[in-house]
């Protein structure tokens, strides 16, 4: 073969060689450009696992980060009402008003009374005419104060970390009480008296936004207040107020039987006070001039 049949053979298949590469460019030409018009049917990748669980602790739209709150209050007898509120009372026998400086909430006796923030308790005994009581102390130095109860807890001492809702005790008519109920009391760091209804269901982020000031203050007209039942000692009084005769009887005793029988007194009193630490692990509570408990409310 010569020179000349062998480059015209070459040429041939130069040419057959262009033109299949020609044919596949155009065609995959013509694919892309059909991927641009048809929707694409390619899923997107999974994400990782690490991601999807990162994903996971991020809140989603709409849904509410719980808040981080210095304090919040929940009420000690739930589902019950104040019937007597925080400021001037003036009650039967009484010559004056004077600040009511709790609320009242009338429920049975029995029903659990619940602290209402999470605290430390820091009294728990009996004592003048709050009767049997329980003190809590609480961030930014406030503290609850429960008192007339049936009975404390058991476990209930100074000391005790407890949380929001948890049964310190039970409603009862202990001290000077018109009948079942529990005198809820709400206390700054200086001891002064917080008005609880601006407490209480509410729940506060820092100790600026306590409303401690506004909490202070209370209306200068005194409320008269009606009572179910009296208590036998304040009976005395509004009679002597009414101008009702005493009746004065005659001596039957002499100076000595007089005498063994404020002993024998004396002498129960004791044993019911030593029976009451014992039991309930209570101890009686100094009570300052103005008849409420103040020596054990600080740690």
């Amino acid at each position: 073969m010569d020179l000349r049949s062998i480059l015209r053979g070459r040429s041939k298949r130069i040419a057959a060689e262009g033109g299949i590469v020609t044919v596949a460019a155009l065609s995959a030409f013509a694919v892309a450009h059909a991927s641009l018009l048809l929707p694409s049917k390619v899923t997107h990748p999974r994400a990782p696992a690490a991601a999807l669980a990162r994903a996971a602790l991020r809140p989603s739209a709409g849904t509410a980060q719980e808040d981080a709150f210095l304090i919040s209050f929940v009420e000690p007898v739930p589902g019950h009402a104040v019937v007597s509120p925080f400021g001037l009372r003036q009650l039967p026998w009484e010559e004056n008003g004077r600040l009511h400086e709790g609320v009242d909430i009338s429920a049975d006796a029995g029903v659990p009374v619940r602290v209402a923030a999470d605290g430390v308790v820091v009294a728990a005994g009996e004592g003048g005419g709050y009767g049997r009581y329980v003190a809590v102390r609480h961030a930014v130095g406030l503290t609850t104060f429960y008192a007339h109860l049936g009975s404390v807890a058991a476990g209930v001492k100074p000391g005790l970390a407890v949380t929001a809702g948890q049964a310190v005790g039970q409603v009862g008519s202990t001290g000077s009480s018109t009948g079942p109920h529990l005198h809820f009391e709400i206390r700054d760091a200086a001891d002064h008296p917080l008005n609880p209804a601006m407490f209480l269901g509410k729940a506060f982020a820092e100790k600026g936004d306590l409303p401690l000031d506004l909490a202070k203050r209370y209306s200068g007209r005194v409320r008269i207040a009606y009572v179910s039942n009296i208590p036998a000692s304040k009976q005395a009084l509004m009679d002597a107020k009414a101008g009702k005769s005493i009746v004065v009887r005659r001596r039957e005793t002499n100076d000595a039987e007089d005498l063994a029988a404020a002993e024998k007194n004396l002498e129960g009193q004791a044993r019911a006070a030593a029976k009451s630490e014992k039991i309930d692990g209570l101890k009686g509570l100094s009570i300052g001039p103005d008849g409420r408990p103040r020596a054990q409310l600080s740690l």
